[in-house]
């Protein structure tokens, strides 16, 4: 890809900080990656602890403006590489639209996508508004905020977001992440939400689950692995089906419904397991269920030890790669679940893997499930590859949008 040269001209004067990078460490701006981290910039001018910041090349050139947070590790998102372009209200909400009109313009052209009322409306760096989640449940929307410098522009947002939608109801949490790295508390935008009235009840498929927005994971629900659900269910009829981090049942009960006829699920949260219970009362399934709260690779083991088998087991673990310098630690933690789970099937089962780890990509995930068919001494052969849904596009010149990989195996 051929780099845009930096822009000498003098910048506009909206942003309230002027951040310059070291030599060399303008080239992700100039490919559009919108990150910028802190072991990269070299020294700030103006008003360094404003929420938007101009970003310079060492020699003064000219690059993007964005988001910035001087005491965070990822301290800048650029919103805009356009000099004329304000990073304010009126950007952002012209970004909501156009992310809102996206998800529209596709459910209008594939009408089988309108079988679920649950959606995610905005998808971060994907949809130019690095830092912010936003999903639909039904009449009710989670705003979920990854960057403190958010904070400044979520009343707008949210004003912007409830005339675009008619939300019933809005919900704005704080990734756990970011109160970790940069210190933003839920307390911080608690009077942004509306009065929570529960869970939300939600369809998919044909099919009803509950979504707890405030307490759930990610923003209540696992959205991303909708039509993975539906797909994986492909393969359960007359099977008998092991969910490891099931969370809510979603794939247990999609595997129900399509004739499994044993299911069991292994998760560490008592809540989510009761919920998984809840969802298949509230769906009429009739396979017996075994939900354990366990330490997955541990319970793997014992079943392992007690030579129990199964015919189909799904695999989607929490993100075990948070870095580079942690991605081998992160591999090896994917291999050992994998490699578990292959000593545990039938001749002829299926593995259903996932991966959520934006730094691995599909070589290392089929590495990994590579040397742990070798140490499980089964023959496996990938039969699908599967990935994100329409409302979790991926942006071509960021990778790290294309977060979820997942894997439909045949173990002999």
């Amino acid at each position: 890809m051929t780099e845009k040269a930096p822009d000498i001209a003098a910048p506009s004067p909206s942003g309230d900080a002027r951040v310059y990078l070291k030599p060399g460490r303008e080239r992700s701006l100039l490919r559009r990656h919108p990150w910028v981290f802190s072991g990269a910039v070299a020294r700030v001018e103006g008003a360094a602890e404003a929420p938007v910041a101009d970003l310079f090349a060492a020699n003064g050139a000219w690059l993007a403006r964005g988001l910035w947070h001087p005491k965070a590790e990822l301290a800048a998102r650029a919103l805009t590489w356009r000099r004329d372009e304000p990073a304010d209200d009126a950007l952002i909400a012209q970004r909501l639209d156009a992310a809102i009109r996206r998800r529209e313009e596709y459910l209008a052209a594939h009408p089988p996508a309108r079988a679920t009322d649950a959606w995610r409306l905005v998808f971060s760096e994907a949809d130019g508004l690095s830092g912010l989640i936003v999903d639909r449940y039904a009449d009710r929307l989670a705003v979920k905020v990854h960057a403190r410098a958010w904070r400044a522009f979520l009343p707008g947002a949210i004003a912007r977001l409830r005339a675009r939608t008619g939300a019933r109801e809005i919900q704005v949490l704080v990734e756990p992440d970011a109160v970790r790295r940069e210190g933003l508390t839920p307390e911080e935008v608690a009077e942004l939400s509306d009065p929570p009235s529960g869970p939300t009840r939600i369809h998919e498929d044909g099919l009803v689950f509950e979504a707890d927005l405030l307490t759930g994971q990610k923003t209540g629900f696992f959205l991303d692995q909708r039509d993975n659900r539906a797909r994986v269910a492909t393969y359960a009829r007359g099977r008998r089906v092991l969910s490891a981090y099931c969370y809510t049942g979603a794939f247990e009960v999609h595997a129900a419904r399509a004739g499994a006829v044993e299911i069991a699920g292994l998760d560490t949260s008592a809540p989510a397991l009761e919920r998984a219970r809840r969802h298949h009362e509230l769906n009429g399934t009739t396979a017996p269920l075994d939900y354990r709260r366990a330490d997955v690779p541990v319970e793997l083991r014992r079943f392992r030890d007690e030579r129990r088998t199964f015919d189909l087991i799904v695999l989607d673990p929490p993100r075990f790669v948070f870095s580079r310098p942690q991605m081998e630690r992160g591999l090896s933690a994917y291999k050992d679940v994998n490699l578990l789970a292959m000593k545990l099937l039938t001749p002829g089962g299926v593995l259903a893997t996932f991966s959520c780890s934006g730094l691995v990509g599909h070589r290392e995930f089929a590495a990994m499930l590579g040397w742990a068919a070798l140490d499980a001494e089964r023959e496996v052969r990938i039969l699908e590859w599967l990935g994100q849904p329409f409302d979790h596009p991926i942006l071509a010149h960021v990778p790290e949008s294309a977060y979820l990989k997942g894997a439909i195996c045949r173990v002999e």
